[in-house]
């Protein structure tokens, strides 16, 4: 794998904390998407902006780091790895992880109901309902509370700090309502960290240090406590793409897990677009049950590939096809988490049916963001139903919010990854003679490339799915591909 790739852009910035000289009206978060036009000026939103800085921020911290010491498995590079004994955690962080861990000890209270069920267990709903009883009063115990009184001052409505992000911390557990967990959860922790990370409440730190701890340290044990009740209360799978989504739960640690295998850098300036760690695994071993249960305690993509391991059954191409797409790129891992990071934006902050039950306060708000490009309105938001509101506005552009330098031109595809039965070419059911109809039914999404499959021929790996690998004629099949649109070479944009 080659890493000798580099780009050179503008000095990152991180997302900005509350100026605590400047007073601040505080608000409880409330809903604002409720139509696909909202969706639209959504992307173009401060909230919008704060979040995506905060993406960018958090994973660059995770790239390996080269340095004159030899304290990793390769010279001169430090990895940065679960339960790395060389991160430090901040108290707050500490002190949010036992939090985390009180959350946890209140499944032991509320056991899941007896006998089988098709749906989630409804003992969820016992769990949720005294996780909002008590997490005021854990919020009170495990924050700073110098930091929250400095900042809860008069509010509009007597509205405190802890009251606008408590309704994020709340929101991330999944509904108790649908029974069901998704990565729009997922995105309300992340708007939880990100409103302390304004609210001052991390301390400051020098070259990632501090969003290396938020991450190993708060998000890390976030997920761990996500797959418990995931599995105690069978939670469904919220808005779940099917075999179209790339995972059923969780988005966010395969961002951060393929920066940990990424070449290493020497600033967070520095950051390479091709290449691998050299003592990453290769991206195919995701097929390959030996090599997830070694990596799985090491890094958050195996991590969360372990999981789709403990709670699906079958070959790894049949269940997860996108991800096992992705682990035919042979740009190495950089090319993934540049490919994730888009993918995030495309199928989760883009799509109405995650982002819709975002609520929006004043510390993630609902405001055009002034250096928001536009571009036309995505046919995925044209589609859904249109309320009473005023006219669309206009999609904007992905914008990479770490770079001084916006806009960019990158832009959203406009067909997003709509299934292929949204398309009027599709694909039948069987190609040709001795082709199994299972693993070969349509999974490819529009934005991958038209390169035909042949059968998998009983095997969990497929050499075939990887840029230029030979393949026999009569084994081919007619079935496109299923490659991820960044998984060649030439798609670097």
């Amino acid at each position: 794998m080659q890493g000798n790739q580099t780009s050179t852009p503008p000095l990152p910035r991180a997302l900005e904390p509350l100026d605590r000289s400047a007073s601040h009206t505080f608000k409880v978060p409330v809903k604002c998407i409720n139509d696909g036009d909202h969706v639209s000026f959504f992307l173009s939103s401060k909230a919008y902006s704060d979040i995506m800085t905060f993406i960018f921020q958090l994973n660059v911290a995770m790239l390996p780091r080269k340095t004159e010491k030899e304290t990793s498995r390769v010279a001169g590079v430090k990895e940065w790895t679960l339960q790395d004994p060389e991160v430090s955690f901040p108290p707050v962080v500490q002190n949010l992880a036992k939090l985390l861990e009180a959350l946890s000890r209140i499944i032991d209270e509320t056991p899941p109901d007896p006998g089988p069920r098709r749906f989630g267990n409804a003992s969820f709903r016992k769990w949720s309902d005294l996780v909002r009883e008590r997490v005021s009063d854990l919020l009170d115990q495990y924050l700073p509370a110098e930091a929250l009184e400095s900042l809860s001052g008069p509010s509009e409505g007597d509205v405190t700090a802890k009251q606008e992000f408590e309704a994020y911390l709340i929101g991330s557990f999944g509904s108790s309502q649908r029974l069901d967990y998704g990565t729009g959860h997922e995105l309300s922790f992340l708007a939880f960290l990100g409103c302390l990370w304004k609210l001052g409440v991390f301390p400051p730190g020098t070259d990632g240090a501090t969003e290396r701890a938020i991450v190993l340290g708060v998000f890390e044990p976030y997920l761990r406590l996500i797959r418990r009740l995931i599995l105690t209360y069978t939670l469904e799978p919220a808005g779940s793409h099917g075999v179209w989504g790339l995972d059923d739960h969780s988005f966010l640690p395969y961002i951060f897990g393929s920066a940990q295998f990424s070449p290493a850098v020497s600033s967070p300036a520095e950051v390479k677009t091709e290449g691998s760690l050299p003592s990453a695994p290769d991206p195919g071993d995701v097929a390959k049950a030996p090599a997830v249960k070694r990596e799985r305690n090491r890094n958050m993509y195996f991590s969360a590939i372990g999981f789709i391991y403990d709670v699906k059954k079958g070959p790894f191409w049949e269940h997860s096809p996108i991800l096992f797409d992705v682990s035919g790129v042979k740009a190495g891992w950089a090319k993934i988490n540049k490919g994730m990071i888009k993918m995030y934006n495309a199928e989760v902050l883009s799509k109405f049916p995650v982002v819709q039950h975002f609520p929006f306060g004043s510390l993630f708000a609902w405001e055009r963001d002034p250096l928001a490009n536009e571009i036309q309105a995505s046919v995925h938001t044209s589609s859904q139903p249109k309320s009473n509101a005023p006219s669309a506005r206009p999609q904007p552009t992905m914008r990479d919010p770490l770079a001084n330098a916006i806009p960019h031109t990158t832009k959203v595809p406009s067909s997003g990854t709509a299934a292929p039965w949204a398309s009027s070419r599709i694909p039948s059911r069987t190609q040709g003679p001795g082709v199994p109809a299972g693993p070969n039914q349509p999974t490819r999404a529009p934005w991958a490339a038209s390169t035909p499959l042949p059968p998998p021929g009983g095997t969990t790996t497929a050499p075939w799915a990887r840029p230029g690998a030979a393949a026999s004629s009569t084994t081919r099949g007619t079935v496109p591909s299923t490659r991820a649109p960044w998984a060649d070479k030439e798609s670097q944009n």
